[in-house]
């Protein structure tokens, strides 16, 4: 069996498109046909040549995605053919399987335990959850990695209640998925930090009470001015170390919290002064948003088919495969929220 996959062959280069010859199953993997994929910036990183050396080139990408389960290989309890299953990098309960190698007119092509730019892909059993019956397809592609980083941060990491004031650095997916969060939870105000105002505007549709373009306005007095004293909770989702420095500091003294969940390029660093803990900050880092996709998935879910939250609005027009790079050129400029990239009929 063959499929169709974008192809990582030169850091710095465009994703080639190519047919891939998909192996036979080991233990612990399932052969997943993909509806949709998503993409954030740790893709680009990669497609970039920014995240260090790839010694894993020419490989698959992605690892947010909605899809059916084809086959399971032998000892996968965890889903059966025909279950609908949501595909992330976030490790859930089931066998570690490890990754897979295709191969692509006799080369070899190298795939980790789950990647989703491709029409089928062969993915360890951990890395796979049952979706309910009433969860979309489309929406359920954000399970891989925007929603859960983003409500998990707020939810699991920052322990954010009713009324704290907060302030999210980098509103694409991610940081929107967070700023949902906080309003489902009521806090206020609610901040969105970004250089690009079409992302602040959509921060304004999904509820933010103010809104800050960091490249007009200087950010750490904007916030002293809504919040004197300091916000709760600071949420830094751009990536950018200097905006990781200034979310730690507009937090409030004895028991402000700065939850990390950027990802910088390789070899980049932050400088903190350290009068900052002295005064009873935090600075919190997160994986994934602290979930476990065996019970957290599910109630996420339910926050979608509710309409608690609503990420529609996060969603781009669907990219065909063969339009990928397209997709992650309008990802890399801020022209959408999240990239929506169609597989295919399930």
């Amino acid at each position: 069996m063959k499929t169709d996959a974008a192809i990582l062959v030169e850091t710095g280069k465009p994703l080639e498109i190519g047919s891939l010859d998909i192996p036979k199953l080991d233990d612990g993997q399932c052969l997943i046909k993909i509806a949709y994929s998503g993409a954030c910036h740790t893709q680009l990183l990669e497609v970039d040549g920014l995240r260090g050396k790839d010694r894993w080139v020419p490989h698959c990408l992605g690892h947010e995605a909605s899809g059916v389960v084809l086959e399971i290989g032998a000892d996968v309890t965890r889903v059966s053919p025909g279950d609908r299953v949501a595909l992330s990098w976030i490790k859930a309960s089931g066998i570690e399987a490890g990754g897979t190698v295709y191969a692509w007119n006799g080369t070899p092509v190298n795939a980790g335990p789950v990647t989703t730019f491709q029409r089928h892909s062969v993915v360890s059993e951990n890395r796979v959850t049952l979706l309910p019956d009433a969860l979309v397809m489309k929406q359920a592609m954000l399970l891989g990695c925007a929603l859960p980083t983003g409500l998990g941060s707020v939810f699991n990491v920052g322990k954010a209640t009713a009324g704290d004031a907060v302030a999210i650095f980098g509103v694409g997916g991610v940081g929107l998925c967070a700023l949902m969060a906080a309003v489902y939870l009521h806090c206020n105000p609610i901040i969105a930090i970004d250089l690009i105002e079409n992302k602040l505007e959509m921060a304004c549709t999904l509820g933010a009470t103010h809104v800050i373009n960091a490249g007009k306005a200087h950010v750490e007095a904007s916030i002293a001015e809504i919040c004197p004293n300091g916000v709760d909770l600071a949420i830094e989702a751009s990536g950018q170390p200097h905006v990781m420095e200034t979310a730690l500091s507009v937090v409030r003294n004895q028991g402000g919290r700065a939850v990390v969940i950027g990802n910088v390029p390789n070899g980049q660093s932050i400088v903190l002064n350290p009068i900052q803990f002295n005064l009873g900050k935090s600075l919190l880092g997160t994986w994934g948003g602290d979930v476990q996709p065996d019970y957290d998935f599910a109630k996420f879910s339910l926050l979608m088919i509710d309409q608690k939250i609503d990420v529609t609005p996060l969603l781009s027009k669907p990219y065909p495969l063969e339009n990928i790079n397209k997709a992650l050129d309008d990802l890399r400029d801020g022209q959408i929220g999240r990239p929506v990239i169609m597989m295919g009929d399930v």
